[in-house]
């Protein structure tokens, strides 16, 4: 029989035609529709199933379909009940949808559309809002998913795997298309857009540049995550959003009351080197398969292990003397430098750096559960509060499982993670930080991963903030009611989020104002910060800080559900039904009633593909399978394999596959990275924060080594001073364009400058410059 309409790489239909996705961003929340458009060409009816990512920290709160003129609201039910309601709509001829979360991540969707009748369109559409994180230069980052990776299935786990029967398609072979336009607002200005996909000029929509439009000017790539950088003119301030409830709905609950957004940015004093030695700092690597790939999904770029060990290196370097460390790595195995945490002295840093060089991405898979396990195993550091730092490019079946492994020791410790290449899980890089009192990072594209593990360094180097606390000033009748636990840790140069239900009765307008404080104290030091905002709610129908606040609150009771609480369980049903925003327990379903008579014929199922497979990565090579043909690299995944096998590697992700310009000779040796100029700088210094004076800093500052020694002021001069101030005029003068990432080793050095220069040190910084062609000022140092 022939086939109609557009086939995939197995020669089936596929009835996706095209998603537009529509975005309203005001400051840093970001409302969205995705619109899927269908059309069967069959002879018969189809049910489409898309399998999709989505940000786990996203509020999906409303679904619909038109089917011919007809539109239909879909109703969220108990998940249970939604799924028999479908099944009962298809097995009686009926037209139905259906929207679910799939598994406990959150971070995998799917939206299922039955009985679509031949020659017959439809055009579903969801609605989700989301938080923007603010980027290190001010940023507001969106991103809109489209990599789904596979999930790594750990040794032992008996759960669902969501992502198995995703079907997949090389790049470039994708049957359907994706546009995108966004609408940009903010009180502040907005100065310009970045992105990493092609976009049409920036149209300013208001004489004050607060409002503005752009699209994507041409469709983009599947290999990556589409990302949208807006920069206002004057981002960091704090701010107040107060919302009206829902029409209708009961006084005293979450949707029938306002409810207000608060955003704070603590002044908090930034972390200065050297200030303190406490610290116990624990490293954990992902050495999976896929960590071969490239950053950016091109040759031409670093593989993400490498990436990793420089960032490794600059986190070695600037660590306080003192402290305790220790670096651990997993795949399939995992392995630790040292049983337990050592002191960080001269001999342990050089060590540790010459193990970090010999990291290589050949561990097998991502069993990331167990090497969790074995780090709480061990003891902790008696004044030594202990930081962990997570970097993984992964995404594991059991990520709820890791989510609560992490959350049971959060008293322990604080955890810094980061996702690494498109795709990253976000449930499980998010959700590990998020319950831990860390930070999440996630680095794509072309982004540098170490200025973000350089932040996440300083984050945790600042002194702890204790007895945080929140009051409210609100006229009299009224109460405000904390929705989540509300801000438990703070960091420097970090926003404050927090969502309260405003409860009473509101007061005039034109008189009405709330006020917020926020309290916490730094060593001995307490700190307010105050904001004060009128009591005019916001009207609109989709409710953005509603369904934010609800999203907040059931990623609390949720990760509660997985613990066996019955009550956190019933709360979050509660939560989900009445304010519309989907979980784990709930699903949208629409079922069309205004047909009149029953699609008739065998119903045919129709998986939309992804993109999926491209070039072979180097270990495939190795082992064989670079011949392969799709059919046979996914049976591989179910036959045995090697203990260090990489299973998310037989399925070949996309931002791994994707213009890898990989050569099939068997014979050419691998390209091994360029060391950068600042690397091989940064590699010389001590663990003291000193560098030597001998022929390698010479040539990593491009002098001669006669050069280094004979410009020396004097022979008072010790040579380890002058070594130190070089370097540190180098940085300044040579790299200043990567601050980020040398600040906190470069403090480390001054310190140590100013405690062995004496009065020479004046003199010493004008011969560096002079030898340097440099002109560092002596603020410096201090002078």
């Amino acid at each position: 029989m022939r086939s109609c309409g557009l086939l995939n790489s197995s020669n089936k239909p596929v009835p996706l035609r095209s998603g537009s996705v529509t975005v309203l961003i005001r400051g840093f929340v970001a409302d969205v529709g995705c619109e899927l458009l269908y059309r069967n060409d069959e002879q018969g009816p189809v049910e489409a199933v898309f399998v999709f990512p989505m940000d786990a920290e996203a509020a999906v709160y409303a679904f619909q379909a038109r089917l011919g003129g007809t539109c239909i609201q879909a109703q969220l039910q108990e998940k249970k009940q939604a799924q028999e309601l479908y099944g009962d709509a298809l097995a009686g001829g009926q037209s139905s949808f259906l929207l679910q979360q799939e598994g406990t991540g959150g971070d995998v969707f799917s939206c299922s559309l039955g009985n679509l009748p031949p020659g017959e369109e439809a055009a579903l559409t969801l609605r989700y809002v989301c938080e923007l994180p603010l980027e290190p230069d001010g940023a507001a980052r969106y991103m809109l998913p489209a990599v789904l990776r596979p999930r790594y299935t750990p040794h032992g786990w008996d759960g669902e795997d969501v992502t198995q029967g995703v079907p997949r398609v090389p790049q470039g072979e994708l049957p359907y298309t994706l546009s995108l336009s966004a609408t940009l607002q903010s009180p502040h200005g907005i100065d310009r857009v970045l992105s990493n996909c092609s976009l049409t000029p920036l149209s300013y929509t208001a004489g004050n540049r607060t409002s503005a439009q752009v699209s994507l000017a041409e469709a983009p790539p599947w290999d990556r995550d589409m990302e949208l950088l807006v920069y206002y003119a004057e981002p960091h301030k704090p701010s107040a959003v107060l919302e009206v409830g829902l029409p209708g709905a009961e006084p005293g609950s979450l949707m029938g009351d306002p409810a207000v957004m608060v955003t704070l940015l603590p002044s908090l004093p930034e972390a200065v080197p050297g200030q303190s030695s406490a610290g116990e700092f624990i490293f954990l690597l992902d050495r999976s398969g896929s960590m071969e790939c490239p950053m950016d999904g091109r040759d031409r770029s670093p593989q993400r292990i490498d990436s990793a060990k420089e960032t490794l290196v600059l986190l070695l370097k600037s660590l306080p003397l003192g402290c305790y460390f220790n670096i651990y790595s997993f795949g399939s195995r995992f392995e630790s430098f040292y049983p337990q945490s050592v002191a960080y002295t001269q001999q342990t840093m050089a060590e540790s750096l010459q193990r970090v060089q010999q990291l290589q991405a050949d561990l097998g898979g991502t069993e990331i559960l167990a090497p969790l396990q074995a780090i709480y195993r061990s003891p902790c550091q008696d004044g030594h509060p202990r930081q962990l730092f997570v970097f993984t490019d992964g995404e594991v079946g059991n990520t709820q499982d890791v989510i609560t492994e992490v959350q049971r020791h959060r008293g322990t410790h604080r955890c810094f993670s980061f996702g690494i290449g498109e795709g990253a899980s976000t449930a499980l890089v998010k959700g590990i930080a998020r319950v831990a009192g860390g930070s999440a990072e996630f680095i794509t594209g072309q982004d540098r991963m170490q200025p973000k593990a350089l932040q996440s360094l300083k984050r945790a180097l600042q002194p702890a903030v204790t007895g945080i606390s929140l009051s409210w000033d609100l006229p009299p009748g009224m109460e405000a009611a904390l929705l989540g636990r509300g801000p438990e840790v703070i960091f420097f140069g970090q926003r404050c989020l927090i969502y309260a239900q405003l409860r009473g009765q509101l007061q005039p307008p034109d008189t009405a104002v709330g006020g917020v404080t926020l309290q916490y104290r730094i060593q001995d030091q307490t700190y307010k910060e105050t904001l004060q905002f009128p009591l005019q709610p916001q009207d609109g129908d989709r409710l953005p800080v509603h369904r934010l606040a609800a999203k907040s609150l059931l990623l609390e009771l949720e990760g509660a559900v997985d613990t066996g609480s019955e009550g956190d369980r019933r709360r979050a049903l509660e939560t989900s039904l009445s304010s519309g925003v989907v979980c784990s327990l709930t699903a949208y379903v629409g079922v069309d009633t205004e047909r009149g008579q029953p699609v008739q014929g065998p119903l045919v199922r129709r998986d939309i593909p992804l993109a999926g497979f491209g070039a072979v990565p180097h270990m495939w090579k190795m082992q064989g399978f670079s011949n392969m043909n799709l059919a046979s690299r996914a049976m591989c995944c179910s036959a045995p394999m090697p203990e260090d096998w990489d299973q998310d590697l037989c399925y070949q992700s996309a931002d791994c596959a994707v213009d890898c310009d990989f050569d099939d000779s068997l014979d050419v040796p691998e390209r091994a990275p360029e060391e950068s100029p600042l690397l091989r700088l940064v590699s010389l210094q001590n663990a003291d924060g000193s560098w030597d004076l001998d022929p390698r800093l010479a040539a990593a500052l491009g002098v001669s080594e006669t050069d280094a020694r004979g410009r020396m002021p004097s022979k008072d001069v010790p040579p380890g001073v002058w070594a130190t101030v070089l370097a540190v005029v180098w940085l300044h003068g040579r790299a200043a364009g990567q601050r980020d990432e040398w600040e906190l080793l470069e403090a480390k050095a001054v310190g140590w400058v100013r405690g062995q220069a004496g009065p020479r040190l004046s003199e010493c910084l004008e011969a560096a410059n002079t030898l340097l062609g440099c002109s560092i000022g002596p603020a410096v140092f201090g002078l």
